[in-house]
């Protein structure tokens, strides 16, 4: 099968598979009028065919062609899992916003899997009600276009359905594993995430160090709420990921 693979990726491809959808198909097409006139059977048509009695050149067996089919389908669906994602930031003027442009530094790399990020956001929603939440961000580009955000026809915002969520006038809170993060809310040294790829409990304390291999670095920005006026990037060496204040 990964020789087929090869074989059809490097353009090696046999035009029969590609033009016929199923056996049948292919095997009708070496079948005359003629052939149904004296015949008066299709299966029976078919049958000859299939052992070489009837057409043109040589004929694939059924499991032949059928591999065949596979290993096209399989190359096919290779191509369109490679095929590199329009970035949500590429060719967008964020200047004079740090936290925009830090995630946009970003995006490819979370992208690719090579980066995880988590964003802390505090700001005001549509009802005028203050929220706070911590957002996977890989996870946020893989479930929603975050392109409008990069326009600035919409905010990035925290949501019920993020790691953590909680409405400072309702009250109300929730969290919510990802595939990247795993919650740990009831805990002594409070909120924690644990990294599900390298194990790795990230603390989002702004008074304790934030984890194994990780650094802490503060962004001024006046995008969202002010409350310290600082977005805080928590990098890891190997699992690098983001949090903003503001």
């Amino acid at each position: 099968m990964e020789d087929e693979v090869s074989e059809l990726q490097g353009g090696g491809a046999d035009a029969i598979i590609s033009e016929f959808n199923t056996y049948e198909d292919y095997l009708d097409r070496q079948i005359t009028p003629t052939d149904l006139y004296y015949l008066e059977d299709i299966e029976l048509a078919r049958q000859l065919v299939e052992l070489g009695y009837r057409g043109n050149g040589e004929i694939l067996r059924r499991e032949e062609f059928e591999s065949r089919k596979e290993a096209a389908e399989l190359a096919r669906r290779q191509k369109m899992h490679n095929k590199p994602k329009k970035l949500a930031s590429a060719g967008k003027d964020l200047a004079g916003c740090p936290v925009l442009q830090a995630l946009a530094q970003r995006e490819e790399a979370v992208r690719n899997g090579k980066l995880t990020t988590i964003i802390f956001i505090r700001d005001r929603n549509g009802k005028g009600q203050e929220v706070s939440g911590y957002i996977d961000y890989a996870y946020r580009l893989k479930t929603e276009n975050l392109e409008p955000i990069f326009d600035f026809k919409k905010r990035l915002m925290p949501k019920s359905s993020d790691l953590s969520f909680y409405n400072w006038e309702t009250q109300t809170s929730t969290s919510n594993p990802t595939p990247n993060f795993q919650v740990i809310a009831d805990n002594e040294a409070g909120l924690l995430f644990k990294n599900k790829r390298d194990r790795k409990i990230i603390n989002v304390d702004p008074r304790a160090r934030p984890g194994d291999n990780s650094t802490r670095t503060e962004i001024q920005t006046d995008e969202y709420m002010q409350e310290s006026g600082t977005c805080v990037d928590f990098r890891a060496h190997i699992k690098p990921w983001l949090r903003g204040i503001a």
